[in-house]
């Protein structure tokens, strides 16, 4: 028998899980069910473990599967169809670092040279953002990479290294180079560049509440900085990041 407060964590993690693919954060939990704070939450998360409904894998950060729903309410998890996951899930472009180059006969390794180089586009990289505590605000451009368009978006785009772990829930990695689509708008769940105060650039997905703006981490381990609007610039979104090994 679950208390209401159980079965409402349980039935809102399902209902997360269904829409976005990934568990609801801490924060998310505590404001959807008017807690407090998250201690009571981390009771409740246990409460469900204890109780066979709930499970929490190691090793992984933010990481809750729903094993099953009371019998009253079927008794099963239904399934997450590929159309129902909207999940960010970024362009990867990785490095070739200790991968076996393709063998291709030398006519053919020129001609994907020449095709490539032909529609690759020039992103200048304007210093590092911070997936962490707010660093300062977007340097000078510092070099430049290559990348083809079919990892950008239309527009303008620029790259940033990212230094960092708030963002590892989202597959963004300390060390990683994400590249950015310059804008001054954007829509709740983008992860954007945010400047603070005209003086601390971030990286965090957005969320609009009421009047507020919320930059939330994808790390439980970082809390979520709500803001006025006055105090918060859009200066991009996250369209692809590249991963150098």
């Amino acid at each position: 028998m679950l208390t209401r407060k159980q079965l409402d964590l349980l039935q809102f993690i399902q209902q997360r899980m269904r829409e976005s693919g990934v568990p609801p954060s801490f924060d998310e939990m505590k404001d959807a069910l008017d807690l407090r704070s998250k201690s009571g939450i981390h009771r409740l998360i246990t409460a469900l473990e204890e109780r066979g409904f709930l499970r929490r894998l190691p090793n992984r950060a933010r990481a809750i599967e729903v094993i099953r729903m009371p019998e009253t309410l079927g008794g099963h998890v239904p399934q997450v169809a590929p159309a129902e996951v909207r999940r960010f899930t970024p362009s990867v472009v990785e490095g070739g670092k200790g991968k076996a180059p393709p063998v291709r006969t030398t006519s053919a390794r020129m001609t994907q040279a020449t095709d490539e180089s032909s529609r690759a586009v020039s992103i200048p990289v304007m210093g590092r953002i911070a997936a962490g505590t707010p660093i300062s605000a977007i340097q000078e451009q510092s070099h430049s990479v290559m990348m083809s368009p079919d990892f950008l978006a239309g527009g303008e785009h620029y790259a940033l290294e990212v230094r960092g772990d708030s963002m590892i829930d989202a597959g963004i990695l300390d060390g990683d180079l994400v590249v950015i689509r310059k804008q001054d708008t954007a829509n709740t769940g983008d992860i954007i560049v945010a400047l603070i105060d005209d003086e601390e650039a971030t990286l965090k997905r957005l969320r609009r509440r009421g009047s507020s703006i919320a930059l939330e981490a994808a790390n439980p381990a970082y809390e979520t900085r709500v803001l006025g609007p006055d105090r918060v610039q859009i200066q991009g979104r996250l369209v692809s990041l590249v991963r150098r090994y």
